[in-house]
């Protein structure tokens, strides 16, 4: 087998079509997004407690998982969606940019996982080896038999006059290779297998309005099928995993498809992306400090931005890792404290495994154990902003709270205030427990997940209020088949009054809900 060309872990390769241009504005773009897609590439990599034997970790590689063709549509073709934790062989990236310059190029970086294969295998006679789930060489570490990942990257650079022209297609794949790494005392040795990927990424753009362009990244497994009837864990063996896509440029800015300016609202609504959604890269705009414009004057448009990061799970814009973390935990799901405290607590014996089933995990575990005090302080909790809070835009109705009530933190500070009956003023309409409203989340700083649900209709099942004052609405879907299960459990979706539109009239008594009256 042919050695791959893996330099510090990384197998690296380029397919450029027009010169490199120098490091910019745009360069560092996609490089300050380099964490964000590093979290992409490993979430769900290796799970609490990183250990072989634990059952989270026997079923893997879940997000943007591009197989053979012939494999994954073995019971038929895949159904296109924007979530990339179904299988499938392709993804696609559609996007819209803005021409600033004559002579602009787009980079376009294509990341994934290669499969690797960890055998540990022990000395016999002579100088044959046979393989074992477990070997402990000299110097008293042990080495466990698992299937790790070698990340891979390409980078194509291409003047975007030329993807007007014609699509671009360029070879994103990965060779096969092999690794021998001998154990101390001649214990035996440790052999990394890769099988090749074969890959494909194809760029083409086309112009909708003046001055705006639509890019398109379709990345394919071209591979051939594995024999018929092979299990997922060994199709995985010649599949891109946690495949997602950089894309930046010089002379080229990008357009949001989430919250996109009015002008270009149906251009970004009849962007088709396919098991990837693409989001603007950067910090995020906040008030009193816009985007950068082309001048990196801070007078840009915040619906715009260098880079895009095209990813198998879905995020808001400018998606961030957050600056308290010290380190990836490979399940961004999971706040940080507890999964470091947990980690803290494994035995001996858990971490001596966790230690020996994956390099990775064994800097996790080095990292935790040698924390400083005030780095897992600051994991406690953080404050973003101490902006001014605006004035309350929606009154709310309820019993007078008696004078002399205790503040939020001490008993009796929920006297007075009671969700399921509280009212809450929307344009005019008393809303509570039982109204029905159309869902309207606000473009900017909504949830992801919100902007899936925008005209969708619902039934208020409780009016919350905030410590800091705030209100907010728990809802159920009209048409979600789960909702009775939804509000027995208390679990609800959470909207502010200024994102939602009354149906109707006040509702007489309260909605459903769960059988106690509680939210």
């Amino acid at each position: 087998m042919t050695k791959a060309p893996v330099e510090g872990g990384r197998a690296r390769t380029g397919a450029t079509a027009a010169p490199a241009p120098p490091p910019d504005r745009a360069g560092r773009a996609l490089e300050q997004l380099g964490a964000v897609a590093d979290a992409v590439l490993y979430e769900g990599y290796l799970l609490y407690p990183y250990r072989r034997s634990s059952p989270k970790n026997r079923v893997r590689w879940q997000f943007g998982v591009l197989f053979p063709r012939d494999w994954v549509e073995r019971d038929g073709p895949v159904e296109p969606g924007i979530s990339g934790s179904a299988d499938s062989w392709y993804q696609q990236t559609e996007c819209l940019l803005r021409v600033e310059r004559p002579g602009a190029v787009v980079r376009v970086r294509v990341r994934y996982l290669q499969w690797q294969h960890k055998q540990a295998e022990e000395a016999v006679r002579g100088e044959r080896c046979r393989p074992v789930a477990s070997i402990r060489a000299d110097d008293g570490t042990t080495h466990l038999t698992f299937d790790e990942a070698v990340p891979c990257e390409h980078e194509i650079v291409v003047p975007l006059d030329d993807l007007l022209v014609r699509e671009n297609v360029f070879p994103v794949g990965a060779p096969d290779g092999e690794d021998v790494e001998p154990l101390p005392g001649g214990a035996g040795r440790v052999v990394r297998r890769r099988a090749a990927v074969r890959a494909s990424a194809g760029v083409v753009a086309e112009r909708v309005a003046d001055g705006v362009c639509r890019l398109r990244i379709r990345t394919e497994n071209t591979g051939p099928a594995p024999v018929p009837g092979v299990p997922r864990g060994e199709a995985l063996r010649t599949a891109l995993i946690a495949a997602h896509t950089l894309v930046g440029g010089d002379g080229v800015r990008f357009v949001s498809l989430i919250d996109p300016p009015e002008e270009l609202r149906l251009h970004a609504r009849a962007c088709r992306n396919a098991f990837t959604f693409p989001v603007l890269g950067g910090e995020p705009p906040t008030a009193g400090r816009r985007a950068p414009d082309a001048a990196g004057t801070g007078a840009g448009d915040g619906s715009a931005a260098d880079a895009v990061l095209s990813a198998p799970i879905i995020l808001p814009d400018h998606p961030q890792v957050a600056p308290e973390s010290p380190g990836d935990l490979h399940d961004a799901a999971e706040i940080d404290e507890i999964l470091t405290l947990r980690t803290l607590l494994l035995t001996d014996e858990e971490k001596r495994e966790a230690r020996a089933t994956d390099p990775r995990a064994a800097r996790i575990l080095d990292r935790v154990e040698t924390m400083p005090p005030e780095i897992l302080t600051r994991l406690h909790g953080a404050i973003r902003s101490l902006e001014p809070a605006p004035a309350p835009s929606a009154p709310v109705t309820r019993p007078v709270a008696p004078a002399g009530r205790a503040v939020w933190w001490q008993e009796g500070a929920d006297d007075g205030l009671s969700p399921a009956t509280d009212t809450v003023l929307v344009d005019g309409t008393p809303v509570r427990g039982g109204s029905r409203v159309r869902l309207r989340p606000r473009g900017r700083g909504a949830d992801a997940q919100d902007m899936f649900l925008v005209g969708r209709t619902a039934e208020v099942a409780a009016v919350l209020h905030d410590v800091d004052g705030s209100v907010h609405l728990a809802v159920t879907l009209d048409d979600d088949p789960a909702a009775e299960l939804n509000s027995w459990y208390g679990r609800y979706h959470h909207f502010r009054p200024d994102e939602v539109e009354p149906l109707g009239p006040l509702a007489d008594g309260p909605g459903r809900g769960r059988p106690d009256g509680c939210p």
